[in-house]
């Protein structure tokens, strides 16, 4: 490949040649390509943790985010996002092999439309779709849609967070709408004063075989160093009334944006002294001490770094990359103990075309953690 790449054209062209990806592709992946072309390799001298296993490589699918859920046989499934072909793709949790597709392009029950972020909690599975503009809520393990919610607030959803709350659950959706394109055809980030709606909230009640679904309202901080100018991944810890929401707009800063649950702004980041390459996917690790780790995402196109964070003080604990996994957009962390994995294990998106496993005992042994209970 040429060390200097002439035009993002040119650009897109090569990567779709040298790394198998589709070369048709919308205005969003065009965009990706020509970022991800120019990002660097991880910023800090991660600690090299072994890579369990590796999912089948799928570069047609454009895989996203992920999720996991372990079914009454104790056998767990590993969901994935499939933006460009519209569905769900599941493998075995334990070994990474292939299992099913689910869905297909539609607006439908059980159909998708660009889905992205996904979530599961209980034996509920909670898909964003960008382009149908909604969250779709899955019963597993067959898949029937028990509830839809979104189209009348939702402008350009990209990620969520789920948490329980009162017998039901809240929904943080983050919505990357924008203010038109310009004459090259690129994105205009909406100004300061109009990103007060970057993060939708819902609350789900059961009734019947689904949920009441309510909207709670929308929020984001319009002060310079508060604003959430392009959002995806987000994360919440209740105990601690915080939530992580990573900034993805790699013009202004990679970095953390941490808000409280209500959505106001606490006047602190974290991870800028630490990340060049993309903040991205979150999630948290808890003990049952009360402490824990956020481990976050730093999207090399090389490598991927796992940038970990003390739960309480949100103090550097330090960072861990796996041989293969690069180019990371969504990250999951199964809690549950397995076979295979008796300490829980992180399952990370590999280059849009997959997925890797990495034994949380891997992790912790690589940054010497002390034990974690839940």
């Amino acid at each position: 490949m040429p060390q200097r790449l002439i035009s993002v054209a040119v650009s897109v062209l090569l990567l779709a040649a040298c790394s198998g990806k589709p070369a048709v592709e919308d205005g969003e992946d065009r965009a990706d390509r020509a970022r991800e072309a120019a990002r660097p390799a991880t910023s800090i001298d991660a600690v090299a943790v072994p890579e369990a296993f590796a999912t089948p490589m799928t570069p047609d699918d454009n895989i996203d985010s992920v999720a996991s859920w372990t079914g009454a046989d104790g056998n767990v499934l590993l969901l994935a996002t499939a933006k460009a072909t519209h569905r769900l793709v599941v493998y075995d949790g334990g070994t990474g092999a292939f299992l099913r597709h689910v869905g297909g392009r539609g607006a439908g029950a059980g159909q998708f439309d660009r889905p992205n972020g996904i979530a599961v909690v209980d034996d509920f599975a909670f898909v964003v779709e960008r382009d149908n503009r909604r969250v779709q809520v899955l019963r597993l393990p067959g898949m029937e849609t028990v509830a839809e919610f979104g189209t009348d607030v939702l402008q350009l959803p990209y990620g969520l967070w789920v948490g329980k709350l009162d017998g039901g659950y809240e929904v943080y959706v983050t919505d990357a709408y924008m203010a038109g394109v310009d004459a090259a055809g690129d994105d205009i980030l909406p100004p300061l004063q109009e990103l007060g709606r970057r993060v939708q909230r819902f609350a789900l009640s059961p009734r019947g075989d689904g949920f009441a679904v309510r909207h709670v309202g929308g929020f984001g901080d319009t002060s310079a160093d508060g604003a959430l100018r392009v959002v995806e991944s987000l994360w919440g810890d209740p105990a601690n009334n915080r939530l992580l929401i990573a900034e993805e707009d790699e013009t202004y800063a990679n970095e953390f944006k941490v808000y409280d649950l209500a959505g106001a702004f606490s006047g602190r980041t974290i991870g800028a002294e630490f990340l060049q390459a993309q903040a991205e996917g979150i999630v948290l690790k808890t003990c049952a001490d009360g402490g824990g780790w956020w481990i976050t995402t730093e999207q090399g196109k090389g490598s991927t770094a796992f940038h970990l964070f003390a739960r309480d003080t949100l103090e550097h604990a330090g960072a861990v990359a796996g041989p293969t996994v690069a180019n990371t957009d969504g990250i999951w962390l199964h809690y549950a103990p397995t076979a295979q994995f008796p300490d829980g294990v992180l399952y990370a998106v590999h280059d849009d075309q997959g997925a890797v496993a990495i034994d949380w005992r891997e992790i912790a042994s690589a940054l010497d953690l002390p034990a974690c209970t839940r």
